[in-house]
């Protein structure tokens, strides 16, 4: 908890991505970057929003790889809301079954509603006391972003940025310049040294620490 927020993390399917849940005192809730393939996973998350009594407002998506959607079906049917999403992550998101084949080499069930609300940079997303504010960070995907959340001090990277790493740039749609380029002017260098991080894949961080140790961004 921090600043009267609570972010709880489900480290979820094969790849151990990290799915999160931020709540504050209002009960309202965000889920952002839903994984969950297995239903052990997704019964964890069900049972952890009914004991806090949460009322799930948004499921975000900081970009539209496989393994942070695929959960996205089950969040939908649960609570009756679409994954919201960068309007130019669309394609990503629509072809994340492709995209897990070729990496994969597998054939996994991946059920995906359309889009709901799509997002550009500057826009804010609000529950409860607090807002995120979207951080366009194309370069892993076209579309990716990190959530913002001033008032708790607090990013949301996705795959963008990793502890003292950056999120690869070979896959289609990547740009590693691109990429370096959005977190040095967005990110390091320009919110406080004690924003902590909470990335798709891995521990925490922070900025100071990026700003300081990521070879990517010196």
């Amino acid at each position: 908890m921090t600043n009267n927020l609570t972010l709880k993390t489900f480290t979820v399917n094969f790849i151990e991505e990290n799915c999160y849940v931020l709540s504050d005192a209002t009960r309202e809730a965000v889920i952002v970057d839903c994984g969950a393939f297995f239903p052990e996973e997704q019964a964890a998350i069900r049972q952890y929003v009914e004991e806090q009594q949460l009322d799930v407002r948004h499921l975000l998506c900081t970009h539209g790889h496989f393994d942070h959607v695929f959960g996205v079906q089950f969040i939908h049917d649960t609570y009756g809301i679409l994954p919201e999403m960068c309007v130019d992550e669309v394609d990503t998101y629509r072809h994340s079954g492709e995209q897990m084949r070729q990496f994969l080499h597998r054939d996994l069930p991946l059920s995906l509603p359309e889009p709901g609300t799509t997002f550009t940079e500057g826009d804010v997303i609000t529950f409860g006391t607090h807002t995120l504010r979207i951080i366009a960070t194309p370069g892993h995907t076209p579309g990716g972003v990190c959530f913002y959340c001033p008032e708790a001090g607090i990013l949301l990277s996705g795959d963008s940025l990793f502890r003292r790493e950056i999120g690869r740039c070979d896959l289609p749609g990547g740009s590693e310049p691109t990429l370096v380029k959005a977190l040095k002017d967005k990110i390091v260098n320009a919110l406080p040294a004690d924003t902590t991080v909470y990335s798709g894949h891995g521990p925490a961080t922070t900025v100071g620490e990026e700003r300081q140790e990521n070879y990517y961004l010196q």
